[in-house]
């Protein structure tokens, strides 16, 4: 078996493709972001990135973060959330819990306060049920700041929420009224 960090390696490289640049080795995902299992190991290996099916599969059942999922035969493959290019993951709207919470770095606070929680480059603002998550996201990109959503507020005043494969919330945007943090 591989190392760890080969497996976080060759996780990131899977991000990439499957989440955001899939033309990076010429794949092509469906419109519900799926991919052809058989084929990514291919066109990962041509591209230097050495992939089988055991390794692939490693992968997806030990990502602590759940990033990617098999259809019921395995024969598929995709990312769960967290998308910059157009797919549909066919999720259907959920009642969040009352509060959701969302990290990110300090240097970001400002902005947040002032035009709420944006997607980005993304299809969603991701938000956890956990603060512990939340801070941990946060500490990626910085001294981490939790801020807590009032999703049930938001959804009862008609905004839409999803439920990832991976228990991960998303919206579309999180105006600045639904938020309060802690420092």
């Amino acid at each position: 078996m591989i190392t760890e960090k080969e497996a976080v390696r060759i996780s990131k490289f899977l991000s990439l493709v499957l989440r955001h640049q899939p033309e990076t080795i010429n794949l092509v995902l469906d419109e519900n972001g799926w991919a052809d299992v058989d084929l990514l190991i291919e066109k990962c290996n041509e591209k230097g990135v050495a992939l089988n099916r055991e390794l692939l599969e490693h992968i997806v059942d030990t990502n602590t973060k759940r990033r990617f999922s098999f259809n019921e035969p395995k024969d598929r493959i995709r990312a769960n959330q967290g998308h910059s290019i157009d797919v549909d993951l066919a999720l259907s709207a959920k009642e969040p819990p009352d509060v959701l919470y969302h990290g990110t770095a300090e240097r970001f606070v400002a902005a947040i306060k002032e035009l709420g929680l944006l997607k980005q480059q993304r299809q969603h603002v991701h938000l956890s049920a956990e603060q512990s998550t939340s801070i941990q996201v946060g500490q990626r990109h910085g001294k981490p700041v939790v801020f807590s959503v009032l999703a049930g507020q938001m959804h009862r005043d008609g905004f839409v929420f999803y439920l990832s494969d991976n228990g991960v919330w998303l919206t579309d945007h999180v105006p600045a009224k639904y938020l309060s943090f802690n420092l």
